[in-house]
């Protein structure tokens, strides 16, 4: 098993497309983003997030013509 640096908040935010942190934190609180609270904050693994933007691309609908 290989260490993998836990991201913050805005480092997710980054990582998602360039989302506002507060928006990723909200998505971390409800549990619609797979996330750790450690103390007050909340740490992503880049991993875990790559595969849940892998699985809402899968699940997007296509644009409407």
């Amino acid at each position: 098993m290989t260490f993998e640096p836990l991201l913050s908040e805005s480092e997710a935010a980054k990582f998602l497309g360039g989302l506002h942190p507060k928006t990723v934190q909200r998505m971390a609180r409800r549990g619609e983003l797979p996330a750790f609270r450690i103390g007050r904050y909340w740490r992503f693994r880049a991993s875990e997030l790559d595969r849940w933007l892998a699985v809402q691309s899968r699940h997007a609908s296509p644009p409407a013509h």
